[in-house]
């Protein structure tokens, strides 16, 4: 068993377990986890500092994710979009290809909470290689994202037969994993790992941290070596109320990454996911971060705001308005909100 295996096995994964550390109302939150399962690895329990705090919102059970509302178990549609085991094709050139239904620790604003970690939503090795050889067979997927659950909880063993049965589809032309593995379990990020997936290029590793004190010098390491194997980094961050839900939170964070050598890709507004409403911020709350950090943060730190449609219609860009007139002569909107004419030729 590797060292990465023993400390998954540490993890906190029940309320009782969890309250050994802080005190907490363990009845109430069995009742949520009885619905959507409990897992915090050590290195993201060391994260917390008191209850109630950016680390604990995204990690320990909250009643409010019984609330039901107005909201979706599945907003983009991925069931109704799969067209082959374990495979979503919503974009003509891409497909989402998910190879495990656990994870290293539960989000519990996650977009697949209404099946990650269930045991209906275990992912064998054949229903993935099914998922694959329907890729095979379709020459128009030149993209494909690797995703789960949690895709590097499977042994390096696994994950070379992947690969190698991916690398071996001429269409096939770039593959990308989406991981939180660098966040909450950084010691999965190890050299022989790292040897397996410079073999796999090219290829684009996108992981997930939220606020600046998910950036520690092992999660710092775990990135630089990912970088150093040549594999381009991005971050995928979820605006969360009460987690990250203002400019100097995201201006913190977002410099930072870029001091692990790891590109903000996309700053998403909370998918319409059932049981996640107390997560979830106005639209204006993110247009307005994006305007203040566009005058703040070199265009390298900045990411793209995007809303994912409910029904799979996709992902579109929220941006803040530049643009005050168009004509002969335009009148565009500097960082600072100063109006300035430009000639439109």
């Amino acid at each position: 068993m590797e060292f990465w295996q023993k400390r998954l096995r540490e993890s906190v994964t029940t309320a009782a377990q969890l309250s050994r550390h802080f005190a907490i109302d363990v009845d109430a939150l069995d009742r949520v986890a009885a619905r959507y399962p409990l897992a915090i690895t050590p290195h993201y329990l060391s994260l917390i500092e008191h209850p109630g705090d950016p680390i604990w919102k995204q990690c320990v059970p909250d009643l409010r994710e019984l609330e039901d509302g107005a909201t979706d178990a599945d907003p983009l549609h991925e069931e109704r979009l799969a067209t082959a085991p374990q495979v979503v094709h919503r974009y003509p050139d891409r497909a989402l290809l998910l190879v495990a239904g656990s994870c290293a620790a539960y989000c519990r604003f996650c977009t697949r909470k209404r099946r990650v970690g269930c045991a209906e939503a275990r992912v064998t090795l054949g229903e993935v290689m099914e998922g694959i050889e329907y890729i095979a067979r379709t020459p128009a997927i030149k993209d494909v994202v690797i995703s789960g659950g949690e895709p590097l909880l499977m042994s390096d063993l696994l994950l070379k037969q992947i690969f190698e049965r991916l690398g071996r589809i001429p269409h096939v032309e770039i593959l990308r994993i989406g991981t939180r593995a660098p966040v909450v379990l950084p010691e999965r990020i190890t050299e022989s790992l790292c040897n397996l997936l410079r073999r796999c290029h090219p290829l684009f590793v996108n992981t997930h941290f939220n606020h600046p004190r998910e950036l520690t010098p092992e999660s710092r390491e775990a990135c630089l070596r990912l970088a150093d194997a040549g594999i381009p980094v991005g971050n995928q961050t979820v605006l969360l109320r009460g987690v990250n839900d203002d400019a100097a939170t995201l201006e913190a964070l977002f410099r930072g990454l870029l001091r692990m050598r790891v590109r903000p890709y996309y700053l998403h507004h909370m998918d319409l996911v059932r049981g996640t409403d107390h997560f979830r911020t106005p639209l204006e709350t993110g247009i307005e971060i994006m305007d203040r950090l566009r005058g703040t943060l070199s265009g390298l730190a900045i990411p793209q705001y995007v809303v994912d449609l409910p029904g799979g219609r996709g992902k579109v860009p929220i941006t803040p308005q530049y643009v005050d007139k168009l004509g002969a002569q335009a009148v565009l909107r500097a960082p600072d909100g100063e109006r300035i004419s430009f000639p439109n030729l």
